[in-house]
């Protein structure tokens, strides 16, 4: 249910701010964020896996606390990163 190591660094390309960059939010979140839509789809054919859906849930609370730290930081990087990942309906 996690992501492959080459999608991860597909990722860490699309969304880094310099070559090898794992640490910067906006990398966490859209990690988190692949993730949190695997397990999405994983639950569309086993609705009842309950202790997947307490990771899922975790994984949620973890990526908006990283919002929400973006957030305070920068605006602007904030905007971008939610129109990117269309974390917004």
């Amino acid at each position: 249910m996690s992501i492959t190591n080459e999608k991860k660094q597909e990722i860490i390309k699309a969304y880094g701010l310099n070559p090898g960059d794992t640490g910067s939010p906006e990398v966490q979140i859209a990690i988190w964020t692949a993730e949190i839509n695997n397990l999405i789809e994983h639950f569309k054919t086993h609705a009842k896996d309950t202790h997947s859906r307490l990771g899922l849930m975790k994984k949620v609370s973890r990526r908006r606390h990283l919002l929400d730290y973006l957030k305070g930081k920068s605006e602007s990087r904030y905007q971008d990163l939610i129109k990117k990942l269309d974390l917004r309906k």
